[in-house]
């Protein structure tokens, strides 16, 4: 992978956007990052981290410490990288969710998490992902590797190098697992652990099954013992109820002491044998009882049927005697039957006279009652044709008295709209009068209107001019007073700055007086550290006669480093206070100019000055907008009189031309009606005089017509009874009447009679087919055959349960000792796989018989560690010509500490091996740099072989000495090898000299900072 150019804004300590150039950067193979400390050096590789993986390693806080302090609430936050992976360039950008003013601007929001993704296709961009979440999953492919593993291998961070080399095994062990993602290992060892465990309590539970299940077996045997034989009565003694739960068989059954497994399985199976056998019997029994018990039903069924044809035969006597004496009653109910049946045909003609002659009584009644209403009227003609000519008149008359009676009711409409039409042009002609009083008074009101807006126009030009002098009074006025706090401000930090230039005055001649005085006491100091018999390192003598003491006040790295940071804090303390000055005389300045040179009472004055005069405008461009609103009014009033007015006299001539139209038709409804309505007040009285006559006509006429349809009925109905009468039985009508009987009265005569007759002809044929069975006349005996049958049932009954409680005690044998006989097969094979599973799992998780006491994790982090080691005594090997190498050691760690994972260094100048925190500062810087890019090597190795094109070290160079700072930059230079670039964070002045390609970080006066790039001219 390699990085091609990153875009910073508003990100740590950068408020404005820095672009960083790695491709040109990229020409010389190493640049170096510098800056003084503090100034943001180590912020550009966290905005590659979090371009990649949307998080910062350095801040526990997270995204939250990642907006810079320095920006404002509209000023945005975001990181964008582009970087090449496996020949496909990618462009990344982020933006983290943090605080920003309202859209609205009033107020502030949560803004959310931002990212994108997109990849250079055929010469553009091409959007691959457009949220955090996708971005990252987009990523995690083309990337190869976590974020723990990138900050591993490609931004070696501050502090990281010695971490790894110097850790104990169990911090290693924690580094490794989360490099190598060798959890599921652990994940393996907890599987066989709970394996080991399911087949101990497996077996365990096994064990339980097949002695429970032989103890139920053995319990089984006194029962078997102690059953009653199979010629016995079916009764059980009470050793032998079933109940062998109740049975200790230990003591009785092996009195010699405690029997072996298989001793106690064959007693059951000999136990089986006979219960088997006992079952036989049984069942043989129980099949001679049921023969017996069949061979007493049958007896008794027959003599039970011949009993019951015996009683059957007794009562068909009985009931047919009975029955012949009722012969006499059911022949007078036969004849009944047989005269109502023929006075039935009769029924209708009989009724139909009937109802023939009570109509012809309510018809005759009917039109008497007609003719009287209609002579009451006043008619004197009677006879049906007499009535119908009246009617006929009476109709032809209503035609003209319809006619009249719509004139009569449309002269109350007529007098309404004559009263309308009179009030209408009333009200027109005085509309028309005020109107034209008001259309000329309007052209004087409208010229009085057109005067007072052009004087109030007049007065109101200006406006823009006054508005733009009263702003600029008004900003005059507020920066006078800020020029006033403007300058309390000057002379505040003026004075704090002073404080600070003599504090790091101070504090620097402090750091230079105590490196004095540890330079000349270094030569004491090394003395001390001299052993007899070890080489001097500074002579190589392994003699040392006379070792320079040191002086009574040493001073010690921690006090050199004590005033470094007094030093390094003074020195920020005056940046920020002379930044603070700059800032206030900058402020000062600023607001002076704005003020215009004016004191605060001046300016007060001008404003308020320019305030009033533009508030005497405003009130005349009012005056002018009211005066002109109500001259348009007036225009407009004045063509609405006009239209108004011509529309009135059009109407008035219209309402006097209706008003002559509506009296000529009340003329002609008045002559209509008088010559209709004759001698009645009105023509509705004489139409409805007529309406009431035509009614009663037609009363008349009806009545008549339906007394003679009645009369021709009934004699009709009275002739055809005549005939009928005359072809029956019976003498006369009267004598017909009698005889009808009710639907009801029939039906229940005719049951009574199919009643008898169906008993008599069934009670004969059951008594005719009795007789034949020649049954004796004595009842027959049953009780005895009964109570054969019972005991039969009895006998059958002991043999069904007898046989039954043997069958149950052979199945309780057999599924007991099946039972037992499959658990006992099923211990050998699971007690042989539960012992192969624990010795796996004791090996795996590191207990005996794994001597060397390291678990399946450990183990495989081990074969790692020892390909790490390999790879870093490559370049350690050339850093120190030969004379160091690592070396992983699999000895056991103690106090249970993970074992396996050690580290020590051989030293070829002794030939032995000795702890890694022996090394001195530079050697242990070169070991921890050696180890860190083996690692890196290894970690990019199991991530799919990815390459590394860029690199980061991000480590205290500062605290080499020259040489050694020489070896690390060799081993630095053969790094770029193969085009890869390498970025070192380091603010060591010889750096500089020898790294011409360079990023500079500057903290500048308002406290951000700021990236300037140096680049290596091309050849």
């Amino acid at each position: 992978m390699r990085l091609h150019r990153l875009e910073i804004e508003g990100f740590g300590p950068f408020r404005a956007l820095q672009s960083v150039d790695f491709d040109a950067l990229a020409r010389d193979g190493i640049f170096l990052i510098g800056g003084k400390t503090g100034a943001g050096k180590s912020s550009i590789l966290d905005a590659v981290c979090f371009a990649l993986y949307g998080g910062v390693p350095r801040y526990d806080e997270g995204e939250k410490r990642i907006r810079s302090d320095h920006a404002a609430l509209d000023e945005p936050t975001r990181v964008r990288l582009e970087f090449s992976s496996a020949g496909r360039r990618w462009a990344v950008e982020r933006v983290p969710g943090y605080e920003r003013l309202k859209r609205n601007g009033s107020g502030t929001t949560e803004a959310p998490p931002q990212a994108r993704l997109d990849e250079w296709v055929e010469g553009g961009w091409v959007g691959r992902a457009a949220r955090p979440k996708d971005v990252g999953d987009e990523l995690a492919p083309v990337l190869g590797l976590t974020q723990h593993q990138f900050l591993q291998v490609i931004l070696l961070a501050q502090g990281r190098f010695a971490r790894f080399l110097l850790a104990r095994n169990d911090e290693r062990q924690a580094l490794l697992r989360t490099l190598f993602d060798s959890q599921r290992f652990g994940g393996y060892e907890e599987s066989l652990e709970r394996r080991r465990k399911q087949t101990q309590e497996n077996l365990a539970l096994e064990n339980r099954t097949l002695l429970a299940q032989l103890e139920g077996a053995e319990r089984l045997v006194p029962a078997v013992d102690d059953a009653p034989s199979a010629a016995g009565d079916g009764t059980a003694s009470p050793s032998g109820s079933g109940r062998g739960d109740e049975v200790d068989p230990g003591a009785e059954a092996y009195p010699e002491g405690e029997p072996s497994l298989d001793e106690r399985l064959e007693r059951v199976r000999s136990a089986q044998l006979r219960a088997a056998h006992r079952r036989e019997t049984a069942s043989a029994r129980e099949d001679t009882a049921r023969a017996a018990h069949a061979a007493a039903e049958t007896a008794h069924a027959a003599l039970s049927d011949e009993r019951r044809e015996q009683i059957r035969r007794d009562d068909a006597r009985a009931g047919l005697a009975a029955l012949d004496a009722q012969v006499d009653d059911i022949a007078a109910v036969r004849a009944a039957l047989a005269a109502a049946e023929s006075a039935e045909l009769l029924r209708a003609p009989l009724s139909a006279t009937e109802r023939a002659d009570a109509a012809l009584a309510v018809a005759t009644e009917a039109h008497d009652v007609a003719l009287a209403a209609w002579r009451d009227a006043g008619e004197t003609v009677a006879g049906r044709s007499l009535v119908q000519a009246r009617l006929d008149e009476l109709l032809a008359d209503m035609g003209a008295l319809a006619v009249a009676a719509e004139a009569e009711t449309r002269q109350v409409a007529l007098s309404a709209e004559r009263d309308t039409a009179l009030a209408l042009t009333a009200a027109a002609r005085d509309t028309l009068a005020a109107l034209e009083e008001r259309r000329a008074a309007l052209p004087g009101l409208i010229d009085a209107l057109t005067s007072s807006v052009a004087r109030a126009a007049a007065r109101a030009a200006g406006r823009d001019a006054a508005e733009a002098r009263v702003a600029a009074a008004q900003t005059a006025a507020t920066a006078a007073r800020e020029a006033v706090e403007r300058g309390a401000e000057r002379d505040a930090a003026e004075t704090a700055a002073a404080a600070a230039g003599r504090a790091l005055t101070a504090a620097s001649a402090a750091l230079d007086e105590l490196r004095e005085r540890r330079f000349r006491d270094h030569a004491g100091e090394l003395a001390e550290a001299l052993v007899e018999g070890e080489p001097c390192p500074v002579c190589g003598a392994c003699e040392h006669p006379l070792p320079t003491a040191r002086s009574d006040e040493p001073v010690t790295d921690a006090d050199i480093g004590a005033a470094e940071e007094r030093k390094a804090a003074a020195v920020a303390d005056d940046t920020q206070c002379t930044a603070r000055v700059q800032a206030a005389r900058e402020a000062l300045t600023a607001a002076t100019l704005r003020a215009g040179g004016l004191a605060v009472e001046a300016a007060d004055e001008a404003a308020a000055a320019a305030a009033a005069e533009l508030a005497e405008i405003l009130r005349a461009a009012a005056d002018r907008d009211r005066d002109e609103a109500a001259r348009s009014a007036l225009q407009a009033e004045a063509a609405t009189v006009e239209t108004e007015a011509s529309a009135l006299a059009v109407g008035a001539r219209d309402a006097s031309n209706e008003l002559a139209a509506i009296e000529r038709s009340i003329q002609e409804a008045d002559a209509t009606v008088r010559a209709a309505r004759g001698a009645h007040e009105s023509v509705g009285a004489r139409i409805a005089w007529s309406e009431t006559r035509i009614a009663l006509a037609r009363t008349v006429v009806a009545a008549a017509e339906t007394r003679a349809t009645r009369a021709e009925s009934a004699e009709t109905a009275r002739t055809e009874v005549s005939a009928v009468l005359e072809a029956s039985e019976f003498a006369d009508r009267a004598a017909a009447e009698a005889a009808l009987l009710a639907p009801a009265d029939r039906d229940r005569l005719a049951e009574q009679v199919s009643t008898f007759d169906a008993r008599r002809t069934a009670l004969r044929e059951t008594l005719l087919a009795l007789e034949m069975r020649m049954l004796p006349d004595e009842p027959i005996d049953v009780a005895s055959a009964a109570d054969a049958l019972a005991a039969a049932a009895a006998a059958r009954d002991d043999a069904v349960r007898g046989a039954a409680s043997a069958q149950r005690l052979a199945e309780q044998f057999d599924d007991a000792v099946r039972a037992t006989e499959i658990a006992h097969e099923a211990i050998a094979e699971m007690a042989a796989e539960a012992h192969v599973i624990e010795r796996l799992a004791n090996a795996v998780a590191g207990r005996a018989p794994n001597t060397l006491k390291m678990n399946l994790e450990t183990f495989v982090l081990a074969a790692e560690l020892e390909e790490i080691v390999v790879a870093a005594n490559l370049r350690l090997d050339e850093m120190t010509q030969g004379r160091y190498r690592l070396r992983h050691t699999d000895a056991r760690a103690a106090r249970g500490a993970a074992s396996g994972l050690g580290i020590d260094v051989f030293d070829a100048f002794t030939g032995l091996a000795r702890p890694v925190q022996s090394l001195s500062g530079g050697e242990t810087f070169l070991a921890s740099l050696a180890l860190a890019l083996g690692l890196a090597e290894v970690v990019t190795a199991r991530a799919g072989g990815i390459t590394l094109d860029t690199l980061f070290i991000d480590e205290g160079f500062g605290s080499l000495d020259a040489d050694t700072l020489d070896v690390a930059m060799r081993t630095l230079d053969e790094l770029r090898q193969g085009g890869r670039v390498i970025g070192v964070i380091s603010h060591v002045e010889a750096m500089k000299d020898q790294l011409p390609a360079q990023l500079t970080v500057h903290a500048t006066s308002r406290g951000d900072s700021v990236i300037e790039q140096e680049l290596v001219a091309p050849v």
